[in-house]
């Protein structure tokens, strides 16, 4: 705990463009609970290089990722966000944490199995000992608490048993981390294929909303939106498309499921899905508006990425030189 709250850390890839999914299923969790915890929010760049990207585009990404933190209303003020790569903490407690992860464990991790599938021309190391890198994230912070999706559970997990196990060695040395899965929104669904979840890597660009896309593409992409033929606005496991849209609507709207039942009695989906759609744009034009304004302050938000990486340096390296001095590394002279 610092100063009396919990810690929180969480963190986007700079990769791809974030979706609705990213924004309601995470970002605007954040925003909601930040006030709560003392939180860290990471730009993990570190993570992106496992799949090859291009330098040029990554830093750009990754700055887009960061002012979008701000611009959903993270207050840099009142919460450390940063650069992975600028806190050298991340790498270097990851190293000591892969002495004490086993392959067994890194062999069952369902995500190195599905981009090893996906980029077979290149299985690195680092693809698969992301999830210790990841651990380091968490533990390097002393989180108490982590904003999970269903599918970073077994992640967490992990990260879980590889403080568990350090700790059963050395003491009393990291914060055994919980999940922290938001109620609603937790997992928004392809618009094209609600057995998936909406994804910046998703083939078909119409089951993805990008939060920096325009209204009338946003419309039109909630238009093209797979439903069934039962034209009756229901929230149930049969209708996974309207279930969707209903989670969608709720999420911006704040309605329940039950309300948006009732609002929408009687009423085609043609309708429906319109007022999603127009949800959607009035939740994004105020994110869209700060995003833009924020861009063009280039002085403020280098002072931003420059005092943040400095706190997450100092918090870092607290648990840094702990974990050192418990596995023998000679203290540094000053």
């Amino acid at each position: 705990m610092l100063d009396g709250k919990k810690v929180l850390f969480s963190g986007m890839q700079a990769t791809g463009n974030l979706t609705l999914g990213n924004y309601l299923g995470a970002l605007k969790n954040w925003v909601n609970i930040s006030d709560e915890y003392e939180t860290f929010y990471s730009v993990v760049d570190m993570h992106s290089i496992t799949v090859r990207q291009d330098p040029a585009e990554l830093k750009k990404r990754a700055r887009s990722l960061l002012t979008l933190y701000i611009a959903a209303g993270l207050d840099p003020e009142k919460n450390c966000i940063y650069y992975q790569s600028h806190v050298s903490g991340h790498a270097e407690l990851a190293w000591i944490l892969n002495c004490f992860t086993y392959m067994g464990e890194l062999n069952r991790m369902t995500q190195f199995k599905d981009k090893a599938a996906k980029h077979a021309d290149n299985i690195n190391a680092g693809l698969f000992t992301y999830p210790v890198l990841m651990a380091a994230d968490i533990l390097l912070y002393q989180a108490d608490v982590v904003p999970v999706g269903i599918d970073q559970m077994q992640h967490l997990e992990l990260t879980r048993d590889v403080a568990q196990r350090f700790n059963a060695v050395y003491g009393d040395v990291f914060t055994v981390p919980e999940a922290y899965i938001g109620k609603m929104g937790a997992k928004i669904m392809s618009l094209q294929d609600p057995a998936k979840k909406m994804s910046k890597s998703d083939e078909n660009p119409n089951g993805s909303v990008y939060l920096m896309d325009d209204p009338d593409t946003i419309m039109r992409k909630f238009k093209r939106a797979v439903t069934d033929s039962e034209a009756v606005v229901r929230y149930c496991a049969e209708q996974p498309g309207i279930r969707n849209l209903i989670d969608i609507y709720c999420v911006c709207t704040g309605k329940t499921p039950a309300e948006t039942e009732r609002e929408f009695d009687g009423k085609g989906y043609g309708d429906f899905k319109a007022a999603v759609g127009e949800a959607v744009v009035g939740l994004l034009k105020p994110l869209q508006d700060k995003f833009a304004e924020l861009s063009k302050d280039k002085v403020y938000l280098d002072s931003v990425i420059k005092h943040n990486a400095e706190k997450a340096q100092y918090f870092s390296n607290k648990t840094l030189r702990k974990v050192q001095k418990k596995v023998g590394f000679p203290e540094r002279v000053r």
